[in-house]
């Protein structure tokens, strides 16, 4: 993975002590000319990543609304 990285919000992470939720844009993540994406890391330790997810900004809507529904549920 390449690219530039720009944080945009840290949530803390709901049962942790250090623990967050990373959201930033990640330009060019596949290389030059790759389109820019949606990144999103959770990290146990507030500082390694643990898991992260890349989602492409035409199916950051989708994304919303399945997390949105989730909600309800939840």
């Amino acid at each position: 993975m390449g690219g530039k990285l720009e944080i945009r919000k840290e949530i803390p992470l709901h049962g942790t002590k250090n623990g967050k939720i990373t959201i930033g844009e990640l330009q060019e993540p596949y290389g030059e000319g790759s389109d820019s994406v949606v990144s999103v890391a959770v990290s146990l330790n507030g500082k390694d990543a643990d898991w992260k997810i890349h989602i492409p900004y035409p199916n950051l809507e989708d994304v919303i609304s399945a997390l949105q529904e989730m909600r309800k549920d939840g």
